[in-house]
């Protein structure tokens, strides 16, 4: 788009120079130089990688300046260009680069009129002109970039919309259709025996809970994202913690090795949970079992790692792992490693990839319960 909108103010430029050739006492020879330049530029321009097209305004000015010197100092048809060029230049590039040009334009204008011997009422006015014509390529510049941000945000909200029906249709569709199983069941005539009813009932107060934990993960994405999100923060026996989030994963293999029973984390327990069961869950849909859930301690903090042995993750993937939308697919909307790690931040701690053999191995970052009454675990 900016090579090929420069292409056509130049090609414009050119033309109007053909046309100003065939005006009496004209002159036709600097014109056709003029032409000749704007039209090759032009050319160039339009199949010019975006990057290099800044090239164009340089080229542009120093015809500008041609132009000027060759009628005489006269800036009257030339003032409109240097416009024209900063608008440009603001529609398709950062604010920086309109006062960046600003010198040379201030060269391309006063120059000419100075070799053509102009009154310095005339070449003063460059105090005003160039100013004037840099803040237009800025001003502009800025507000591209407001809409640009705009339309960011408003592509995001659309994502957000469109991951949170598939959310709702994939993620909260199951445990529902659950739950109604166990209802009619519980409805039929005769009802079932206690043992019976007692294990269905608990299978649906499971779901229940589930249902209600996909909920608040969603809530706690707008929170993460207006930083309104509250942290119930308490000493938490980590192995109970892991053992939990496994059992919340009844299609894995999970197991829980490494964890003493007695080492307790500074964290908020359900925030905890939806960490730990964010990861299971990720290692059960992209990687292969067994999954393995551990802890080393290093000072005030405790490494919690989630290892499946699957593939692993490509190269090229790793960087934008733990980006919104990331991991999303058929059945995934590609939220869990986002809010895993901004729950972790949340705690204090992070959360990072790394590379097994065989594998994937995530790992979460978290105080220990401890560290909030030693002061020199902070720094």
């Amino acid at each position: 788009m900016a090579g090929r909108s420069a292409s056509g103010l130049f090609a414009l430029a050119g033309v109007l120079a053909l046309a100003g050739i065939a005006q009496p006492g004209s002159r036709a020879r600097d014109l056709l130089i003029v032409a000749i330049a704007d039209l090759l530029i032009a050319a160039v321009a339009w199949r010019l990688p975006p990057r290099r097209t800044i090239a164009l305004a340089v080229a542009g000015l120093v015809v500008l300046a041609y132009s000027t010197w060759a009628f005489g100092g006269m800036a009257t048809g030339t003032g409109p260009f240097f416009v024209l060029l900063f608008a440009w230049v603001g529609l398709h590039h950062p604010p920086w680069t309109s006062v960046a040009l600003a010198p040379l334009t201030a060269a391309a204008y006063v120059a000419p009129l100075v070799a053509a011997h102009r009154p310095a009422a005339v070449i003063g006015s460059a105090v005003v002109f160039v100013p004037v014509t840099t803040a237009v390529g800025e001003v502009i510049a800025r507000r591209v970039r407001q809409l640009h941000r705009a339309r960011r945000e408003v592509e995001d909200a659309e994502r957000w919309r469109a991951a949170l029906m598939v959310t709702l249709a994939h993620d909260v569709r199951a445990p529902l259709t659950s739950v109604q199983m166990v209802l009619e069941m519980l409805a039929e005539d005769p009802p079932p025996a206690p043992a019976d009813r007692l294990r269905l009932t608990g299978s649906a107060l499971r779901q229940t809970a589930r249902i209600t934990r996909l909920a608040g993960g969603l809530l706690d994405v707008g929170r993460i994202e207006h930083g309104t999100l509250r942290l119930d923060r308490r000493p938490v026996a980590l192995r109970a913690a892991c053992e939990s989030a496994a059992a919340l994963t009844p299609a894995a293999a999970v197991t829980v090795v490494s964890i003493p029973d007695e080492l307790t984390v500074d964290a908020d327990p359900d925030r905890l949970e939806q960490i730990l069961v964010n990861l299971v869950g990720n290692a059960a849909r992209h990687g292969r079992a067994p999954i393995v859930i551990a802890a080393t301690t290093s000072g005030a903090t405790v490494d919690v790692t989630v290892r499946d042995h699957g593939d692993g993750v490509p190269a090229d993937r790793r960087d934008q792992l733990f980006e919104r939308y990331a991991g999303g697919g058929a059945d995934s909307v590609g939220l869990g490693l986002w809010i895993a790690r901004e729950l972790a931040r949340a705690h204090g701690g992070d959360a990072r990839y790394e590379p097994a053999d065989p594998g994937a191995c995530f790992v979460v970052t978290l105080p220990t319960a401890w560290s909030r009454r030693c002061p020199s675990a902070y720094g």
